[in-house]
This record gives structure tokens, sequence and C-alpha cells, in this order.
């Protein structure tokens, strides 16, 4: 039984909607050519696949796709943008779930390693991901990274979108390494616009707890830039695309 939280069908059916920036061909070129040229001639698992926002362009690009994800309504959205046979979905945890076939990249995106709200959890997920590559294939992960600098003595929220129609903030529990992201989204136009609130949560996680979970898994650091054009990753980056590699024999 996984600890991550299942998405409904409310949430799935507004989903894209509500992501259509992070959606565009503008926004994703960069992220659909890094995943492209490590996949290489191989196949790509996507875990949590969800509607399909990078799979399902991935595909489009020419790379064979697969995918897994935990919320049936997710997968239901992705497959009115394509076939099963194009694009099979498995529905499952990504911890614990094994599709057929060998990988040359298996990648995680937008933070959704930290939908499993336990260590174990997540060290299995790179053990599962690990299960699935080829030797010499990769692991990505995007994962920000926790901003809990800017957090002052007594405070445990941190905002993190403030604009017309999103507000979002953040608040942590430092023992438990749990975080709740909190949404409050405006609804219609006009005098009568009401917000509403969503709110989900997360464990986060450093970038060198996930390098020793790689290594746990068998996995061994290869890169880790700022984003997915490239840019270095240093102290004031707020987050990281991280590359570990399966060694061959």
């Amino acid at each position: 039984m996984t600890s991550s939280e299942l998405w409904t069908r409310a949430t799935a059916d507004r989903y894209d909607a509500e992501e259509s920036e992070t959606s565009s061909a503008a926004f994703l070129g960069p992220t659909l050519a890094f995943l492209a040229d490590l996949a290489g001639d191989g196949r790509a698992l996507e875990f949590a696949i969800g509607t399909g926002r990078v799979g399902v362009p991935l595909r489009e690009r020419g790379v064979p796709v697969a995918g897994i994800e935990l919320s049936e309504h997710m997968a239901a959205v992705l497959r009115r943008k394509i076939d099963e046979e194009t694009l099979p979905v498995t529905i499952g945890d990504m911890a614990t779930t094994v599709v057929p076939g060998d990988f040359t990249l298996v990648y995680l995106v937008y933070n959704t390693i930290t939908n499993l709200l336990t260590q174990d959890e997540q060290v299995e997920c790179f053990r599962n991901a690990a299960r699935h590559l080829t030797p010499g294939g990769r692991f990505v992960i995007e994962l920000g990274v926790p901003p809990l600098r800017f957090l002052p003595p007594g405070q445990v929220a941190v905002p993190f979108d403030v604009s017309e129609r999103h507000l979002g903030f953040d608040t942590f529990d430092l023992v438990e390494q749990i975080l709740v992201s909190h949404h409050f989204t405006r609804v219609g136009d006009g005098d009568g616009d009401r917000y509403r609130r969503d709110s989900s949560r997360h464990r986060y996680a450093w970038p060198a707890e996930l390098d020793l979970m790689a290594r746990l898994a068998g996995l061994e650091l290869e890169r880790r830039v700022a984003d997915w054009s490239g840019e270095p990753f240093t102290e004031n980056s707020a987050k990281h695309i991280s590359v570990w590699r399966k060694p061959s024999p």
C-alpha cells in the first residue's frame, strides 16, 4: 500500500487546464530534448505519468514511452490523447509496480517523488527504477530544493506563488520532513469571484539524501544541473535535475 495521496476525478479533469503553461511546446522543449538524448535508441519509462504532460509529447518525438500511474482518473485523461498500443500505461504505484521489458531511461519529473511520504518508499522507488534499467541506463529526477533557508525562527510557511489567479504556500514539519502545499485558486471572473482551496502532502528530500538512495539501489550519480537547459547547479538553485546511471557489468 503506497502512502501517496490519490488524485481524484475532479483534480484530473482540471489538471491540464491549470498546467497549460507548463504543457506548452516552448516550456517543454528543453525537457523533451534532455530526456530524448538520454533515452537514445531505447525505451523510456515514466513513473507517475499522470495525464501525459511529458510522456505524450516525448512519444510524439519518436521515443517509445511506457508509464506507471497510481490514479486511474489521471490515466483516463491521458488515454483521451493517445491509445494504449502507442503509449501503454500500467495502473500502480511507482515504488513497486513492474512493467515488462527493459528501458534505457526511467524518469520522474515535477517533484513527484515527494508524493511518496516515507523514506522507505522513496528508497524502493529508486530500486524499482534500477530494476527496469538496462546496464548503462539512467534514472532522472526533477525536484525542488527544500526552501528552508527562507524560514526565519518561528515561521513555518513559505510562499511559492502569489499571482492574480493563484496563491500558494508550503508549510513544513521539520521533524517528519513533510511539507504541505496549500493552493488557493481563483474560480470565475468578476465581483462574484471565489477561491478553491486544495492541499497536498509531500516528503521533501535533499540532493545528498537522494544520492544515498541511489547508491542503495546500485546507481551512480552521473550529473546534476539546475534546469533542463543544463545550467550549473549551485547553492542558490531552486531545483535540480539529477541523473543516476546503472553501471555496466
